[in-house]
């Protein structure tokens, strides 16, 4: 298990709030550990159990997370509420970009969004051609330490102490290429959105031909770049 390290909240003339700080911590490590108990969000926050315990009740009694009948926590539906209302620009955004994508190199291209601890993908464009290929489908989930797509929409954020040598990998090359991770002979390419706001995403292409595979690694950068330039415009 993974073990955030504590905050130290401003007091006095900085102007913070170690509550708050704590709070958005707490709600930071139920988003990437969806399904936690208390104990074990205590445990990746760094924080005593007791302080946990209160923060979570307040977090769920506004709709910020939410608690199932085993105890377990996953982010609750203010924060998606939230977060859907910067998505429709970024989607708006996506959809040409993507549908460019697919069209050149005849493959089902996708964004692919960090949503409550998975890799899912909320635009997808094929090509106008028939013919077997792999796809995505809206709304499909993947895990976020396998598979392109969800390496590069991690590697879109910030840098994390703890976080996987792949994402740091991605996140300097701008571009990850996998083979078979998550489908047997399907390759997938994806590189993150840059300048995203409050979200991680990225741009991400499945193949079974490895010549298309190789072409595809600059258009999905170019591609990447081009949402997060549209997204905030």
């Amino acid at each position: 298990m993974t073990v955030r390290p504590g905050r130290t909240a401003q007091t006095g003339d900085g102007g913070g709030s170690q509550t708050l700080e704590r709070g958005l911590l707490v709600l930071e490590v139920v988003a990437d550990a969806p399904g936690a108990t208390g104990s074990e969000v205590a445990v990746r926050a760094g924080l005593h159990r007791s302080i946990v315990h209160r923060l979570l009740v307040s977090l769920e009694r506004s709709g910020y997370v939410e608690r199932d009948a085993g105890g377990r926590y996953q982010v609750g539906r203010t924060l998606t509420t939230l977060a859907d209302r910067t998505r429709p620009r970024l989607h708006t955004a996506a959809e040409p970009v993507l549908q460019d994508l697919a069209t050149e190199l005849d493959a089902t291209a996708s964004l692919v969004e960090v949503v409550a601890g998975a890799a899912v993908s909320t635009v997808v464009a094929e090509p106008p051609t028939d013919g077997p290929r792999f796809s995505y489908r809206l709304g499909n989930r993947d895990p976020l330490d396998r598979g392109a797509g969800g390496l590069a929409a991690l590697a879109s954020g910030p840098p994390a102490p703890d976080e996987p040598a792949r994402v740091a990998d991605a996140r300097s090359a701008g571009v990850v290429t996998t083979h078979a991770e998550l489908n047997p002979g399907a390759y997938g390419i994806a590189a993150p959105v840059p300048g995203l706001r409050g979200g991680r995403a990225a741009v991400a292409v499945i193949t079974s031909r490895p010549e298309v595979a190789e072409r595809a690694e600059q258009l999905v950068r170019d591609a990447a770049r081009r949402i997060g330039s549209a997204a905030y415009r």
